[in-house]
């Protein structure tokens, strides 16, 4: 066991945090990186133990375009800064992994200016990939070269070369010595080379105990980078569609399926692939913007706590703010937030409150860590699993549908469970618990044994989107008006969040849920189901594909349209590696 495999992340875009300009004039530092400080017992707070946060260091504009790996870029402040940031997170038991953009550089990067100062001469031309000094580029640098997805401000570095590998052991190294990092996640992993990967996962092996190595990654077989001699884990972005599109197509099986797709693919063991889950992040739109019902929010996050892998939160979105992709500019999804604007949030936001809870589940089961996947109910509208270890279970169920729904829930190992978002018990009878799980809502029910905090009975979440949305900022300027968001959200009285205990005699006015909840596990998937799987999927990985290729620079309408009409189907991100 390492720590990352209890980890519960927050991740930090540092630059839009602390609104710091979008141009690197390369002037003396600003110290806005302090502004994080605060931020830090929040994130203790609604229960993250591990903080993932960059790009950090010096470059001249979104962080991507790397123009010095050992100085904290002077919009955030100095090194001094990072390393105080480091040293208070750990202080709060809360791990730190930077950013590591080692596929490409910025054009100010020494090597190559260099380059461009001394042409065939520079000891530094094999640094790069595919350098012509018979070519041109709109630069007029009188060369061309390699880059990375169509962007000559973004230089290819020749992963092959000895002296670039050597350098970049030596950056994380630097890093380890200088800030005490815990680990890196890897920009642009899906096109980095796997010997040079190697070479990463040895020095990390090296540098520290249980030092972590996350890659970004959007598709394929996920055990291609994630094992022994490579990464820990990588972005999992298929579990990211799913869970979205999932809720707002009314579709549990686009979830299920995936889920167990990618638990096949590590070997149905929990140990066997534990990927990096969110719902959303620097890239890709607001999760609270995405859905079609505001009240799945919480069934969203239930699963995202719940299901096998390593969840994580962006900035900003235990708050339920928004934030829409807007052509040629991720500004709104990177807001600048104050914290004196949350600091009471988890007093008074109830979007604060679920994830404050959802984190203190996680951190109290060691099922949810470490126990084995399997699926107890499947339908469109409802669906329930067990996290399994040393013959006890968490129970999850989950439910989209606009009105209440029974779950029948085979358990074993414990006499009585808790919900640990209701705080109510509920006793085993003849080998399962009968529970009824709200509209648009889930429940994470727990064994009672002599660990189980007392507090989850106190600690009931009750989630009021309307009042969310009109009291708490939204982070984003381009969010929508109050009352349009009110326009778009169901009234509070149909979106209870918490799962609650079906008592003796329901009420005679109920409604049943729509979809029969007797579902064995095992419920066949008909064609049009799986038809339906494959075109969400590959919808997915096209807006996933087309948010990394926007986070780089300008999209032009001709490269959208190629992605979205799926001109290269035998593999998108090979298209993606051919823009040079």
């Amino acid at each position: 066991m390492a720590w990352y495999d209890e980890a519960i992340f927050y991740h930090i875009y540092p630059l839009g945090l602390c609104d710091a300009p979008k141009e690197n004039t390369y002037a003396a530092p600003v110290h806005r990186l302090n502004e994080a400080l605060p931020w830090i017992g929040h994130i203790k707070k609604i229960g993250c133990n591990a903080i993932y946060i960059g790009p950090l260091f010096e470059s001249v504009g979104h962080g991507y375009e790397t123009t010095d790996y050992k100085k904290l870029d002077s919009r955030l402040g100095d090194n001094a800064d990072l390393t105080n940031f480091v040293k208070e997170c750990h202080a709060q038991g809360i791990k730190v992994i930077f950013d590591g953009v080692f596929n490409h550089v910025g054009r100010d990067f020494f090597a190559f200016k260099d380059l461009q100062a001394n042409r065939e001469s520079s000891p530094y031309r094999d640094w790069f990939c595919n350098v012509n000094f018979g070519g041109n580029n709109e630069y007029n640098d009188g060369f061309c070269y390699e880059n990375w997805g169509g962007y000559n401000l973004l230089v290819k570095l020749n992963q092959h070369n000895p002296d670039v590998k050597n350098y970049i052991c030596d950056v994380i190294r630097f890093w380890v010595s200088e800030f005490d990092v815990d680990g890196i996640r890897l920009d642009a992993a899906d096109v980095l080379d796997f010997d040079y990967m190697h070479m990463l996962r040895a020095v990390a092996n090296e540098v520290k105990p249980d030092f972590w190595l996350m890659g970004e990654v959007i598709h394929g077989d996920y055990t291609r980078w994630v094992n022994g001699d490579t990464l820990h884990a990588v972005t999992n972005y298929a579990l990211h569609k799913a869970l979205y599109s999932g809720h707002n197509d009314h579709n549990y099986f686009e979830i299920a399926h995936t889920v167990k797709r990618l638990y096949e693919m590590g070997g149905n063991r929990p140990d066997g692939l534990k990927l990096y889950n969110f719902v959303d992040n620097h890239d890709v739109e607001r999760i609270y913007t995405k859905l079609n019902n505001k009240a799945h929010f919480t069934p969203v996050h239930v699963l995202l706590y719940t299901l096998p892998g390593v969840p994580s939160i962006y900035y900003g979105s235990e708050f339920g703010i928004e934030g829409r992709k807007e052509k040629f500019s991720d500004a709104s999804l990177r807001p600048a937030l104050k914290y004196e604007d949350y600091a009471n949030a988890l007093e008074t936001n109830s979007f604060t409150k679920l994830i404050a809870a959802l984190g203190k589940a996680r951190q109290s089961s060691p099922e949810l860590s470490y126990g084995a996947y399997r699926e107890l109910l499947l339908t469109n509208r409802q669906y329930a699993f067990a996290r399994e270890l040393n013959g006890t279970s968490a129970l999850v169920a989950v439910n989209n549908d606009d009105n209440s729904a029974d779950f029948h829930l085979a358990a074993s190992g414990c006499t009585a469970y808790v919900g640990a978002l209701s705080g109510n018990r509920v006793n085993v009878e003849n080998g399962q618990i009968h529970v009824t799980v709200g509209a648009n809502s889930g429940e994470i029910w727990l064994p009672v044994t002599d660990a189980t905090p007392d507090t989850f009975n106190e600690s009931a979440v009750e989630l009021n989107v309307n009042d969310a949305v009109k009291d708490v900022p939204t982070g984003n300027e381009q969010a929508e008006a109050p009352a349009q968001a009110e326009a778009k959200t169901v009234a509070p009285e149909a979106q209870p969040a918490s799962a609650k205990v079906q008592p003796e005699a329901p009420a005679a006015t109920e409604t049943p849920a729509p979809e029969p909840q007797s579902a064995p596990a095992n419920t066949s998937t008909s064609d049009a189901e799986r038809d339906s799987f494959e075109r969400g999927k590959i919808a997915g990985l096209q807006e996933a594909i087309l948010a990394i290729m926007e986070k780089k620079g300008p999209v032009t309408d001709q490269m959208r349209r190629d992605v979205e009409n799926n001109v290269y189907h035998d593999s998108l991100i090979n298209w993606v590696k051919s823009f040079n």
